[in-house]
């Protein structure tokens, strides 16, 4: 496993983790709702660059490694699942859309898992419609966790709004994958 900074941001990722979910399961008095809003949304947002962040400087500074290819995803699967869970359980998010993102991303990833080992990793290569999804969900999420109005703007109807359309996105990037992957399939 390198030590490069890349990795480390990946790193930085996961352990923001416990972080953004834990400040809602404090003990009463030790922060207010608002507090664990804030608090929480900051985690995920700082995640969520760190994300952009660590791609960027890992081709800048030519500190690309199979370790980091393989982390990078795995850290992001795991923070927007663990921000769905709470969500759900904030009743913030609608249970069905927790479903859709999150059995998307493990077919996704078994899929892609399924592909490399017939060869054909690049049929299921990340997407438009990918990035898309994956930027109105960090988006939606960040929203969603701070949940209070915002410079008069409605955080919470704009978050549920556009964790929606991340949603539609989820379903078509998916039926997009595994079309790639059918196709690449019949051709051997």
């Amino acid at each position: 496993m390198p030590l490069n900074l890349p990795n480390l941001l990946t790193w930085l990722r996961i352990l923001f983790i416990p972080l953004m979910a834990g400040v809602f399961y404090l003990p009463d008095g030790w922060v207010t709702a608002r507090q664990a809003n804030l608090l929480a949304a900051l985690f995920f947002g700082v995640a969520a660059l760190t994300d952009w962040l660590d791609g960027y400087l890992a081709r800048a500074l030519g500190q690309t490694s199979a370790f980091g290819a393989f982390l990078d995803p795995v850290a992001d699967k795991l923070m927007v699942a663990a921000a769905l869970i709470v969500l759900i359980d904030l009743d913030r998010v609608a249970p069905l859309i927790g479903l859709i993102i999150i059995g998307r991303e493990i077919t996704i990833s078994a899929l892609r898992e399924w592909m490399a080992k017939a060869g054909k990793s690049a049929s299921v290569a990340v997407s438009f419609v990918g990035k898309l999804k994956t930027a109105g969900q960090m988006v939606a999420i960040v929203l969603l966790l701070y949940f209070s109005p915002l410079a008069g703007l409605p955080t919470a109807w704009i978050g549920t709004l556009l964790i929606w359309l991340a949603a539609v996105l989820t379903l078509i990037s998916m039926a997009y994958y595994l079309m790639m992957a059918a196709r690449a399939l019949q051709k051997t």
